[in-house]
């Protein structure tokens, strides 16, 4: 059995716009972002939202907390 996760409406936007400005990723955000990867029915705008996160993490724009 496996439980449904399911994503806030306008989730993507929200962590987007604070990463951004903070430089960090949270660790509910990148739960948030598992949730809307999983999800089939992602906009197309959101999915090149989170591509452009994970780009920003892997240039070292965006830190991951450990915490």
């Amino acid at each position: 059995m496996f439980n449904q996760l399911a994503l806030l409406p306008g989730a993507i936007s929200e962590i987007f716009a604070t990463a951004t400005e903070t430089g960090i990723l949270t660790l509910s955000d990148r739960y948030g972002l598992m949730a809307a990867t999983l999800n089939e029915n992602l906009e197309e705008e959101e999915r090149r939202v989170v591509n452009r996160l994970l780009q920003s993490i892997k240039r070292g724009r965006i830190q991951l907390a450990t915490a």
